[in-house]
């Protein structure tokens, strides 16, 4: 077994990360990787990962219900609306990342989310660029940061008005939604996507 995973007191294996505290090993276990077809979850997958671009994961997770409050429950037709007095009172939000970029980003990707309805909407769009296998990592080392369909991803979606949608923040999005299966051999969850079933 790679040395990059913990067996918990539960006898799981886990990669460290996923083995630090229980908020973390928690979002591992039962979320980390599902798949999410839906536009409304995917928008707000999309939106923490935005959030999360130059900071650790465990800070957004933390934070997500605050995001989810000051998001409207990231509902893309209601953030599309958010008025400049919005976006001073998400600034002035101490329990949200008050990133001014990554707020203004997130309305205009609400906004990008609802013209994208007229091509098939959001949920197809992210889905299409699905590659045709996955990485199998032993080891951390092994797992990719982007990949060419997150290359692709990222591009398609600048085209279309979205921000802060770089290609390594789209593999992640990736990641965590359950279209490439970056859980290392031998972890518990290898596998448990459905769409992925080695």
């Amino acid at each position: 077994m790679s040395e990059d995973l913990i067996i918990g007191e539960d006898g799981l294996a886990r990669p460290l990360w996923a083995s630090s505290n229980s908020m973390l090993r928690e979002y591992y276990d039962s979320e980390w990787g599902m798949p999410i077809t839906d536009e409304s979850g995917l928008f707000e997958r999309l939106s923490l990962e935005c959030f999360q671009s130059g900071l650790s994961w465990a800070i957004i997770l933390s934070k997500r219900e605050a995001f989810r409050r000051a998001f409207e429950g990231f509902d893309p037709e209601k953030v599309a609306l958010f008025s400049e007095s919005d976006f001073q009172r998400l600034v002035e939000d101490p329990s949200i990342v008050r990133n001014k970029l990554k707020i203004r980003a997130t309305i205009a990707n609400a906004q990008a989310t609802l013209a994208l309805r007229d091509e098939g909407g959001l949920a197809d769009f992210i889905w299409s660029f699905k590659p045709a296998q996955t990485p199998k990592p032993a080891t951390m080392a092994q797992i990719p940061t982007q990949s060419e369909e997150s290359k692709q991803l990222a591009k398609g979606l600048k085209n279309r008005g979205f921000k802060f949608v770089g290609p390594t923040t789209m593999y992640a999005l990736m990641e965590a939604v359950g279209m490439v299966d970056t859980h290392l051999l031998g972890s518990h969850r290898r596998g448990s996507s459905g769409i992925w079933l080695d």
